[in-house]
């Protein structure tokens, strides 16, 4: 993510902000949630992609599920922009330690080609 996408995110974030007659602190709860009814959404598209819905049949293509991803992300990266002073930081650390748990060391990798 770049310093740009963050600043369109936290636009985003103050516009849903601006149009919620919420507290902030329901805001940063409902927007969390959120993340959920998104990924739901991902869900019935992929569903509609494998036609297994008897009543809609093939519904969806995979670009659908791909948009419906960026709207989980994006809702996703609202909700941190909402929960943490520096949402930016806080995702590239946790995607660090993802990384490091998750993948071989660089090294590592560059000797097994």
């Amino acid at each position: 993510m770049d310093a740009q996408q963050w600043e369109t995110v936290r636009r985003l974030a103050a516009w849903l902000a601006d149009g919620s007659a919420q507290p902030a602190e329901m805001q940063r709860v409902l927007q969390c949630l959120k993340v959920s009814e998104e990924a739901g959404e991902v869900a019935e598209a992929v569903i509609g992609v494998l036609g297994q819905n008897p009543r809609k049949g093939f519904s969806h293509t995979w670009d659908d599920v791909a948009g419906e991803l960026c709207d989980v992300m994006i809702t996703a990266m609202v909700a941190l922009v909402r929960v943490h002073p520096d949402p930016a930081a806080a995702f590239d650390a946790h995607l660090a330690q993802v990384a490091a748990r998750a993948l071989p060391a660089p090294e590592a990798d560059a000797a097994a080609r």
